[in-house]
């Protein structure tokens, strides 16, 4: 359940941007997804041109592109563990943001996980000493609405659909495109998509999915975004919290 809307240019003005933000010595969080691609394939750039930063990926395929791109990776554990180096910063997508407007908009709640790989994200985003979001404008909301990507262990996946639907939610089992059967994530879980519509309060329902027995993560994001960088046709808003 991956997200359409917006341009390439103007996701790309938005990974970009954030890339920028990195310095020489930084650990960095390398999120999924089209829009942290172009992210990612900025910083190899950079690191072509001699910038020295090591990565922690959140994915298979963010994984593939840093070292196709000659990034240095690290591992979660060796990032954060008793000896690493800690993680400077996170730079991944959203599939919804909420951004409050006016002369300083700010930002506010995500969801994440249309690529299926957001409780890595989450692992990754919530070590980093700061977490930089990078969207275009279509993923922009005042309050989230969107299906909430729920990773659960097979076993549990009948008993976490009656829990999604006793707070208030219809559960879909994500299917796989191409193949037959469900969408299988980086960890061997499945992901139930969990429509709520409008989620006037992302930190109870946030709480009541995780205290779900057999629910692995979920993909809202209350607290954790620092910058929200929007692309746009003519260059990048940058949101702060």
């Amino acid at each position: 359940m991956k997200t359409s809307g917006g341009s390439d240019a103007a996701k790309r003005r938005a990974g970009e941007s954030a890339a920028e933000a990195v310095t020489d010595g930084d650990v960095v969080g390398l999120g999924t997804g089209s829009t942290a691609a172009h992210a990612i394939r900025r910083l190899g750039d950079r690191v072509d041109a001699g910038l020295d930063v090591r990565g922690v990926p959140t994915s298979f395929a963010s994984r593939e592109l840093a070292v196709e791109r000659g990034i240095p990776c690290l591992d979660l554990p060796e990032a954060v563990g008793p000896d690493g180096p800690g993680i400077d910063l996170a730079v991944d997508g959203a599939d919804q943001v909420a951004v409050g407007r006016g002369d300083e908009p700010t930002v506010g709640p995500l969801i994440k996980g249309g690529g299926a790989a957001h409780a890595r994200e989450k692992l990754v985003d919530a070590a980093a000493d700061r977490f930089l979001v990078v969207v275009d404008p279509s993923k922009e909301i005042p309050v989230l609405d969107g299906s909430v990507p729920v990773e659960v262990l097979p076993p549990a996946r009948s008993a976490v659909a009656a829990a999604v639907r006793a707070v208030g939610g219809e559960p879909t089992l994500r299917r796989a495109e191409g193949k037959d059967g469900p969408v299988v994530t980086d960890n061997g879980n499945l992901v139930v998509d969990a429509s709520f519509g409008r989620i006037d309060d992302p930190d109870s329902l946030s709480t009541a999915l995780s205290t779900t027995p057999g629910v692995v993560e979920h993909g809202i994001f209350v607290g954790l975004a620092d910058e929200v960088h929007v692309g746009t046709e003519s260059g990048v808003r940058v949101a702060r919290r």
